[in-house]
């Protein structure tokens, strides 16, 4: 009787071999400067904002400062509704334009760079993220909400924003300068500086209960509340940039710390798509990957040359008379919407 070779063994698959990487990650040495120096600015721009504040409050016998247009960037509902008014009538409204650069300024690098403007920029974002990092520190770990949980409690962000959006683009162009021209547009800025230095106890309570939160579960106002990182989030689906394995979410933040503590050489990446698929690993990624120096210098040149046109073409500070200010500052609680 014919003996049949035996089959031979199933070939088992070859592990790839890791290569470790040859020298150290200083993506996130070069993010937190970015943050800190962002965090930096706006304490500047708060302080120079109460200072013009207090001026008017004073009668004018305190130093005046001028306005930091800066302070526009605390308004995002005004930035949307600006937003909203100039693609109607294509061009730049003259109340709070400064709103409308940095909202420009925000979208663009979340179109760019995912939502880098969450993890690079906001300073919510970077107090969040030195909240959660310190529970991590005090008890070696955050808590881990359940998908159950989970899922419902990021959608509440999306019904923010889809409320948000809702008023602004049922409000048509000449409604929206109607409101940001009245009293209580002029002077949104001053009443949100009120808001926070007039809170109660309730309002404290709220924002006490917020920090505790954010230092147990990662991320609590920026995951589940913030209807701004929402809007950035959806913008960064058509981001041009990805990893080794493309990631969708928009929950990611390009922040780059993923990258940061993988241990082995390219096996993540903060890229732009491979020009080549079918090319060999290392082939298809060259010159793809963008550096954290590089992120950094995107940022800046959108931050800074956006600001720097809207200046340059004066477009950039609100311009309302200093008498109008003494009227309307010190009495700012009293207009309503």
């Amino acid at each position: 009787m014919p003996q049949t070779a035996a089959p031979h063994p199933a070939t088992a698959p070859q592990r790839k071999q890791l290569i470790r990487r040859s020298s150290p990650d200083r993506s996130q040495l070069i993010r937190r400067t970015v943050q800190f120096a962002f965090l930096a600015l706006n304490l500047w721009i708060a302080i120079q904002f109460l200072l013009w504040v207090r001026y008017f409050e004073s009668g004018g016998t305190t130093a005046w400062v001028p306005r930091p247009a800066g302070v526009d960037g605390w308004l995002p509902i005004a930035g949307l509704m600006n937003l909203k008014y100039f693609s109607v009538m294509h061009h730049i409204p003259v109340m709070h334009p400064a709103a409308l650069v940095l909202t420009s300024v925000f979208l663009l690098s979340s179109l760019l760079l995912k939502k880098s403007f969450c993890s690079w920029l906001c300073p919510v974002g970077t107090v969040s993220e030195y909240l959660w990092k310190l529970g991590r520190k005090l008890f070696r770990r955050n808590l881990t909400v359940p998908r159950w949980l989970d899922i419902p409690l990021r959608a509440l962000k999306y019904l923010l924003l889809a409320f948000f959006l809702f008023i602004v683009v049922s409000m048509s162009a000449a409604a929206l300068n109607d409101f940001l021209t009245a009293p209580f547009g002029i002077i949104a800025d001053v009443k949100m500086l009120n808001f926070f230095r007039e809170l109660g106890i309730v309002g404290m309570a709220v924002i006490a209960a917020f920090v505790l939160l954010s230092v147990f579960i990662q991320n609590f106002w920026c995951r589940f509340l913030c209807p701004y990182g929402a809007l950035m989030g959806i913008i960064s689906t058509v981001s041009p940039v990805d990893q080794l394995v493309t990631i969708r979410s928009v929950e990611c933040t390009g922040c780059m710390e993923c990258v940061a503590v993988c241990p082995a050489e390219n096996a993540l990446q903060f890229a732009l798509p491979p020009r080549t698929p079918a090319l060999p690993r290392p082939a298809r990624w060259q010159h793809r990957t963008l550096q954290p120096q590089l992120v950094a210098g995107i940022l800046a040149i959108i931050f800074f040359g956006l600001i720097g046109l809207a200046r340059a073409t004066g477009h950039w500070q609100t311009n309302v008379s200093r008498p109008v200010y003494m009227q309307l500052v010190p009495h700012a609680d009293d207009y309503g919407h």
